[in-house]
């Protein structure tokens, strides 16, 4: 009989299943959409939508709450801020798992989980935006190289 087993454990002991939950859950709420295993992410999905009902509430214990599970001051900013907003009138259901194929290397299903009404820029968070090029300066070499490359000539 299979009573009492309510997770899976995914071949990890549990203080490294936990610090693996603690940062997908980071990811998730940072970039809005993360790109993992099928199991790991069908484990993700309670947690989030539990972490997202939590900030909420906004009162100082779910602060501290939440600060205690993400350990991430701006995870819990953001969440209490933008994500408590957007899904004000939403009971639940904040994230979907969509299917996306199978790994090459070793044939694991993969999936992405994924904010329901995310914001589209969220994934481009950490890249730098571009800006001007400085202009680059002619290939001429300084003077002291110079002198070196005359005085070497001159010994031969």
């Amino acid at each position: 009989m299979r009573h009492k087993f309510a997770h899976r454990k995914l071949n990890k002991t549990s203080e490294h299943r936990k610090a693996m939950f603690q940062d997908m859950l980071n990811s998730l709420i940072k970039y809005e959409q993360i790109t993992t295993t099928l199991p790991k992410a069908k484990e993700l999905k309670p947690i989030i939508d539990k972490v997202i009902t939590l900030s909420k509430k906004k009162s100082l214990q779910s602060k501290k709450n939440l600060f205690s599970k993400l350990q991430s001051k701006t995870s819990v900013d953001k969440l209490l801020n933008t994500l408590s907003t957007r899904y004000t009138k939403r009971n639940g259901g904040y994230c979907r798992v969509l299917r996306a194929g199978f790994r090459y290397g070793d044939d694991a299903p993969m999936a992405v989980i994924e904010l329901v009404d995310r914001d589209i820029n969220a994934k481009k968070v950490d890249i730098p935006k571009k800006t001007e090029a400085p202009q680059k300066t002619s290939a001429k070499p300084s003077p002291e190289i110079k002198e070196k490359k005359e005085k070497k000539s001159k010994k031969k």
